[in-house]
């Protein structure tokens, strides 16, 4: 074999090498950020082509690193479990306001934790990295509250955006287990 065979068996070689250790790493990406990001994952990817939600999600990701989320100490676990339980009390009489209330204090444990809260969007996007499991239940109690901003929706839909804001509050409550219901 001549030196220009040989050189050029390395070069295909080592091209089929880095091709499969550049699928690899790729395929470890995207189970980690499927992993990550649970259903947020799917529905970024069927809002827009695959590598630009990957990238997006990543993006997401070292965003969320860069903020000083933490937990909240039991004293303002049981302060926020207690509003909650006066918000759900006062649905029976007030079920519009109540919503509303219930937007302000879920927004307002995001602040305690260390998200942003200027932006809805944005809190969306910082949500997803942390609690990508019940962020649906945000954007559907959201949804439900600014339609009911613009014409009033009705008292079941409001019952749902209070479960759907309870959800998101429990995972934002953190480790202890929040049971304000039972008190």
């Amino acid at each position: 074999m001549s030196t220009g065979t040989i050189i050029g068996i390395v070069i295909a070689v080592v091209v089929i090498l880095v091709v499969i250790a550049v699928l690899a790493m790729m395929r470890g990406r995207r189970t980690h950020l499927r992993e990550q990001f649970g259903p947020e994952y799917d529905r970024t990817v069927r809002e827009h082509p695959r590598r630009e939600a990957e990238r997006e999600l990543a993006q997401r990701e070292k965003r969320h690193s860069k903020l000083d989320i933490k937990e909240l100490s039991p004293t303002l676990r049981d302060r926020y479990s207690q509003h909650w339980a006066l918000v759900q009390e006062q649905f029976v009489d007030q079920p519009s306001p109540s919503v509303e209330e219930a937007d302000r204090l879920v927004t307002a444990l995001m602040a305690e934790r260390g998200y942003p809260t200027e932006d809805y969007d944005q809190q969306v996007a910082d949500l997803s990295v942390g609690h990508a499991r019940t962020l649906e239940h945000y954007r559907e109690a959201h949804e439900i509250k600014e339609r009911n901003a613009r014409t009033q929706v009705s008292t079941e839909e409001l019952r749902a955006a209070m479960v759907h804001y309870r959800a998101l509050f429990d995972d934002l409550l953190g480790k202890a287990e929040h049971r304000a219901d039972q008190r």
